[in-house]
């Protein structure tokens, strides 16, 4: 049998309950950490760790450098829900195990979701080390997180107008500015993966208008912004894409680079995380 079928659908209420009788705070900013960025956990003082496998329809994490948990404790004073690790539709779950660290974070009382990623570069001053806010996104993945019954507190058919908050984009260019960490706005373009794209797709990408391309992010953001909450996104970039470097791009590519630019981020994410808590009512 598989794990799937073994563990059958997240129960979103009773992995919450779990994650706050176990971590003993109530989060106000739930962050979640992408390929490579894993190092920025040690910045979550007094962090319990609540694994993945001690949460109802919750399976593993198959993807290195995602630890697979989230940790409950504080950034900068406030409290947070970091999650290492995420799950995507490439490793074989359905929409319901995409969707629910996002839904577990929702029930918690999270009103802010702060999305961290791994990318490739397309535009060409996107090198990489190179950190991007997402202002906007291009969804090719062409899968649907909010297929199924219609869950609690989420609106069958969200507005997508705008699913990034521009008042938390403009506190994280000023954070970005205090932190002394370079920091410019686009695109981000969602593929399904698990393979790197070809050269034809990320010129056809870059035809789209998007600046940097990866696999993840996109069904979280619709799943929040379903359900009402604030979204933010920074993308660290870990590679040229395809056609746009030197070589052949793997994995490890992507970890180190990501590592490597996490110092920054996190000396940004912690200047920024204070401001977040009170700062104003989920966008329409």
């Amino acid at each position: 049998m598989a794990e799937r079928d073994r563990l059958g659908a997240p129960r979103i209420g009773e992995c919450a309950r779990i994650v706050a009788e176990e971590g003993g705070l109530t989060p106000s900013v739930h962050l979640v950490l992408g390929s490579g960025l894993g190092g920025l956990a040690d910045r979550v003082e007094g962090a319990v760790h609540v694994h993945f496998s001690r949460l109802p329809g919750f399976p593993r994490t198959s993807v290195e450098g995602h630890e697979g948990c989230f940790l409950v404790g504080r950034i900068a004073g406030v409290p947070v829900l970091a999650q290492s690790g995420r799950f995507h539709f490439y490793e074989g779950v359905g929409a319901d195990v995409v969707a629910a660290p996002v839904r577990v974070g929702r029930a918690l009382g999270v009103e802010t979701l702060v999305l961290t990623n791994a990318v490739g570069g397309i535009r060409r001053d996107l090198v990489p080390g190179s950190v991007m806010l997402v202002d906007d996104h291009i969804g090719l993945g062409f899968r649907a997180p909010l297929a199924g019954p219609v869950a609690d507190g989420e609106e069958r058919f969200p507005d997508m107008s705008r699913p990034y908050d521009r008042e938390l984009m403009g506190m994280a260019e000023s954070a970005a500015l205090e932190a002394g960490v370079a920091l410019t706005r686009g695109t981000y373009g969602w593929v399904g993966g698990p393979h790197f794209e070809t050269s034809a797709e990320v010129r056809a990408l870059r035809a789209a208008g998007a600046d940097v391309v990866g696999m993840s992010t996109v069904p979280e953001v619709i799943v929040a912004r379903a359900g009402g909450q604030r979204v933010m996104a920074f993308s660290v970039v870990t590679n040229a894409a395809a056609g746009l470097g030197d070589g052949a791009i793997d994995h490890e590519e992507v970890m180190a680079h990501g590592a490597g630019a996490g110092e920054g981020l996190g000396r940004l994410l912690e200047g920024l995380i204070p401001g977040l808590v009170g700062s104003g009512s989920p966008a329409p």
